[in-house]
């Protein structure tokens, strides 16, 4: 089983969404995805993420991964403004694959959306979503 955290909040197309913290403005919210899709995926070989200042609306591809395997369009789970990307992951794509939970964030967007909302699964529901894909 993979690993999801109790602390965010998931997506059906396995992204992740939680409050972003450090140097983030409030109602910023981090995003990336989730091990799940990074272990799907295989290991990572190129990742781009969305430039900062970049509108986005819910469900809107917005970012790439690439592996050895497959190219996977990114969709941001939430409306808002781009406010950082995950530089590092130009030179080092593998974060992804290493941390997807924390150095392999690839955006944070700021958002008046409520990430507890009903558009967002919880942790116990993500797990019940991947064993019904699973079967």
């Amino acid at each position: 089983m993979s690993n999801i955290p109790s602390d965010l909040r998931y997506t059906k197309s396995h992204e992740w969404v939680r409050q972003a913290h450090g140097e983030a403005p409030d109602g910023a919210v981090e995003v990336g995805i989730s091990e799940h899709a990074q272990s799907a995926l295989g290991d990572l070989v190129f990742v781009e993420v969305p430039q900062a200042g970049r509108s986005l609306s819910a469900g809107e591809a917005c970012a790439v991964v690439e592996s050895v395997k497959a190219a996977s369009d990114v969709y941001s789970p939430v409306s808002g403004k781009v406010v950082a990307g995950n530089a590092a992951l130009a030179t080092q794509p593998e974060l992804v694959n290493q941390d997807p939970y924390g150095a392999g964030w690839l955006f944070k967007v700021q958002t008046n959306v409520s990430i507890d909302g009903a558009a967002l699964m919880s942790a116990a529901d993500y797990a019940i979503y991947l064993a019904d894909e699973a079967k």
